[in-house]
């Protein structure tokens, strides 16, 4: 019985690959230094899965910055305003498409369907000429054959590419990105055949868009496309991977139809009903790679559950059909268990990471084959056991309060509108406010005090007065900047989940859990094992000692409940809503807290509240009203005059608006500039929007620091659709990634827009009898 791994992570164990880019980026290292990091890391994963029995290896996994962006390349979708030329593409354009630099903005970057990993987003038109320009997937099958391992080349599948992309600056909105696909076909084919002619027998398409609700015409392009690839694969067995969701019987009919394919790949973790559809319809003599231990949680696989699950399939498809696999890839877990020696005995052992879960799914088609190691799988049972009794899961105050949560929608009593009136009396704000959504530069002192508190080399006095220091510092650069509403700058988190997970109860931590979200920006996320409470207050004295330090409003800044499940490991023996609403309760006590330590702006960010919307569209209306009201629940309580912001960002917003709307927040800050400004839209189709908002007026995840013109620019397009009253002016995202000699300039500029259009504004009103959005229009004509 054969095994495979559809991906797997590439920050190495230790975040080595992180370390390398990070080092390359500030020109501490070469570009052969980050190679053969890289090229140490590849041989290790494949060594290690060859070692543990895994048959399917896959290659091309391994990514610099993200796997679509190494399809662009490939396909040498290079946007003009990178200036290249031709040839194969360097470091230099590939990380200029990722980051920006100092003349040009990065692409776009979204989230990878609902996880928390982010993609550089395709940028295309008519007129792009694609070329063969990036031969990475052909590089790395060579260098794992080399090395004795012999590998699965993973590709991008054509038709997934081209839905995932969208139509560059200046083409139009309606333009069909799927007739696109008779131009990128003959690369494909290129790349296929040099593959073949260096010895691969099998290769690997990922088409996640298929467990999409896809119209007749997209699923026509995959029939189309692998119709058109077929003669090109002869010779070749070939899986088409799926992942994230149940695959709908349409585009199930569609799968099993292709030409030239002879395998299947289906997430049957999250995509438990695809298992009817395969009991009903399998194709004769296919492979099906059965994706039954789960690529994004870390939990132990319930090894009886999911043999009794395969054995049942081997009676449909055929004993030497069946193929033992994960649900998705590897990246989306942390690496190895093998690394946490402080982890509780007991939580561990419910535990598996990428390392074991490639352990499990070799065991599964061992015990498939009638070689079962009984010893593992009893240790696997008892284990099972042993989480479901545990009494540290369970907590019955905190069960019942949420259940006491029923037959209330938890709004606050005043409407919007009213509210902010109340506020801006406390408040007294110009017009077009400005702040920053949070955080502020993580610098290497201020990650050694954190290190040192934690490993205790340094008492907690020192620790508070080296955080006092650095909340100083930056409270006072802010009043430089006369920023109106300022932030703490969170120097005491490392991560804006972690920090509030290790103050809750119902909560683990890893040492080295770490997870990839973007380029070389990696996570930590917490584990919910447990019912989860709030024992004590988290941030009330960090805000309170931030704000004794200016008259400006200050803000308290905590996570919301959607957010911290969404960027958390989430127990999986109970439904997600459930967990949430407990969390919602933990985090209305601390804002409550808050409001009564004097703190009358408290931001409660809900940046992953779109990430966790379901793929299907179906299911849509039942996440959005637990989610939506989940976040009310934390800010029902408190009085008209407390400012409640919230922010989002790196999703697309367009479609879940009115959610958006009802949430009731005072004040939203949105990422913006980054995705082109494409939330504009849905207020130019004449969405009415009464609350404060703030959508981001640069971008934040690259070290290009905009011009006060560009800003004005911004903003000015956001007057032609928002009303100057409801208007705030900030960054698209939070200020950790980036350096103080980055963000002291592109603050500066941002204060000194926000300045020039209250001017334009104030000598534009005599002019013009004319209020609102009329007014807004006559001005964006007026400066331009």
């Amino acid at each position: 019985m054969a095994s495979h791994i559809v991906g797997y992570p590439r920050m190495g164990p230790k975040r080595e690959l992180k370390f390398a880019l990070e080092s390359f980026w500030d020109g501490k290292s070469s570009a052969e230094d980050l190679q053969k990091v890289s090229a140490d890391l590849r041989s290790s994963i494949w060594k290690q899965m060859s070692q543990a029995g895994i048959k399917y290896i896959p290659s091309n996994t391994f990514s610099y910055y993200d796997q679509v962006l190494d399809t662009t390349a490939m396909l040498g979708a290079v946007p003009p305003r990178y200036n290249w030329n031709g040839g194969e593409i360097g470091f230099d354009v590939y990380f200029s498409m990722a980051r920006g630099n100092a003349s040009v903005p990065a692409m776009e970057m979204t989230k990878w369907f609902d996880t928390n990993y982010h993609f550089i987003v395709p940028e295309l038109g008519p007129d792009v000429k694609f070329s063969y320009a990036s031969h990475k997937a052909v590089t790395e099958y060579k260098e794992a054959k080399g090395l004795g391992v012999e590998t699965v080349p993973v590709l991008i599948g054509p038709v997934s590419y081209l839905l995932l992309s969208k139509p560059a600056k200046g083409v139009a909105k309606t333009f069909s990105l799927l007739s696109l696909l008779p131009k990128i076909l003959p690369i494909y084919k290129e790349v296929i055949s040099e593959l073949k002619a260096a010895g691969a027998s099998w290769i690997q398409f990922d088409e996640p868009l298929l467990v999409m609700d896809l119209d007749s015409h997209k699923l026509h392009a995959f029939s189309e496309a692998y119709a058109e690839l077929e003669s090109t694969l002869s010779g070749l067995n070939v899986l088409v991977e799926t992942y994230f969701a149940d695959v709908p019987a349409e585009a199930f009919q569609t799968l099993t139809s292709l030409k030239g394919v002879t395998a299947y790949g289906f997430d049957l973790v999250r995509g438990t009903k695809t298992l009817e559809l395969i009991k009903s319809g399998f194709p004769a003599g296919k492979y099906l790679f059965a994706g039954v231990v789960d690529g994004r949680n870390i939990w132990a696989n319930d090894l009886a559950a999911s043999l009794s699950v395969l054995r049942g399939l081997e009676g449909v498809v055929g004993k030497d059909k069946l193929v033992v696999s994960t649900s998705c890839s590897l990246l989306h877990t942390a690496v190895d268990l093998v690394n946490e020696n402080k982890l509780d005995d007991e939580i561990k052992s419910w535990l598996a990471f990428a390392a074991q879960k490639v352990v499990e799914v070799n065991a599964l088609a061992k015990a498939l084959a009638g070689q079962k190691d009984e010893g593992f799988f009893s240790a696997n049972a008892a284990a099972q056991a042993s989480r479901k009794s545990s009494p540290r899961v369970t907590n019955e105050r905190v069960q019942k309060a949420a259940a006491a949560l029923k037959g209330s929608d938890h709004r606050r009593a005043t409407n919007v509108s009213a509210r902010l009136d109340a506020q801006q009396k406390k408040l007294n704000l110009p017009i077009l406010p400005t702040t920053t959504i949070g955080s502020f530069p993580q610098t290497i002192e201020l990650r050694r005090v954190r290190r040192e508190y934690k490993a205790k080399k340094i008492s907690e006095e020192e620790y508070v007065a080296s955080i006092k220091e650095e909340i100083n510092k930056v409270v006072k650069l802010q009043e430089e900047l006369d920023i109106d509403v300022l932030v703490h700058g969170e120097p005491e988190r490392n991560d804006m989940v972690e920090y509030f997970g290790e103050q809750l109860s119902g909560f683990a931590f890893t040492a080295n859990g770490w997870v990839q979200s973007y380029g070389s920006r990696c996570v930590k996320p917490p584990i919910i094992y447990g019912d989860v409470s709030r024992p004590k207050a988290m941030t009330v004295f960090w805000s309170s000692l931030a704000q004794s330090m200016t008259a400006r409003p200050m803000k308290g800044m905590l996570t919301g409940p959607v957010t911290i499940l969404n960027w958390s490991f989430v127990r999986n023996d109970q439904p997600r809503h459930e967990t949430c609403y407990q969390i919602a309760l933990a985090i209305k006590d601390e804002v409550e807290d808050l409001e009564k330590a004097g703190i009358n702006v408290i931001q409660i960010d809900e940046a992953a509240l779109r990430e966790g919307l379901p793929l299907r569209k179906s299911e849509h209306a039942f996440y959005l009203d637990w989610a939506v009201h989940s976040f009310r629940i934390t800010n029902c309580g408190v009085q008209d005059t407390t400012q409640i912001h919230t922010h989002m960002c790196y999703s697309n917003f367009n479609d879940i608006i009115h959610s958006i709307i009802d949430m009731d927040a005072d004040v939203i800050t949105i990422e913006n500039s980054r995705s082109d400004e494409k939330l504009l839209s849905v207020f130019r189709e004449g969405v009415k929007y009464g609350a404060g908002i703030g959508p981001g007026v640069y971008d934040i995840h690259s070290p290009r620091i905009p011009s006060t013109e560009e800003i004005a620019d911004r903003i000015n397009k956001m007057l032609a659709v928002l009303e100057t009253n409801i208007l705030w002016v900030n960054p698209d995202c939070g200020l950790k990634t980036r350096k103080y000699t980055e963000v002291k300039p592109a603050l500066s500029n941002m204060v000194a827009a926000a300045k020039l259009l209250r001017t334009q504004l104030a000598s534009a009103k005599p002019r013009l009898a004319i209020s609102g959005r009329k007014s807004m229009e006559y001005l964006y004509w007026f400066v331009h």
